[in-house]
């Protein structure tokens, strides 16, 4: 009786486990993409990633730390524009400031939400 006892504790437990894990799945897919920019990202390719998202999702938010980051962010917005003109979508960006916590440690970002006009 016991081994069957723990056999259906287990059996319960892989099944809770699998299910919170569709839970956090689905969680993550309900989030808008972010894209972390970092000073040595390549700005044509943080474009073309900027580009799929907008596409698939509609929107994209891109998130950058320092003076360099935030440059080739901002390149990789004039470089985006381009590669989604020539399907009628102009895009904006709408920059904030956001506090995150890297390492245990705070930092300040700059957060670009990018959608379409």
């Amino acid at each position: 009786m016991i081994g069957e006892e723990l056999i259906n504790m287990i059996n319960w437990r892989n099944k809770d486990d699998k299910e919170n894990k569709k839970e956090e799945i689905q969680a993550n897919s309900n989030e808008e993409k972010n894209l972390k920019v970092a000073a040595k990202s390549s700005p044509k390719s943080v474009a073309g990633a900027l580009a799929g998202v907008i596409r698939e999702e509609g929107k994209a938010e891109m998130r950058a730390i320092g003076a360099g980051a935030v440059n080739q962010a901002i390149k990789a917005m004039a470089i985006a524009r381009g590669f989604v003109a020539p399907s009628g979508l102009d895009l904006i960006c709408i920059p904030a400031f956001i506090d995150i916590e890297i390492d245990g440690e705070e930092r300040t970002a700059i957060k670009i939400i990018v959608e379409p006009r």
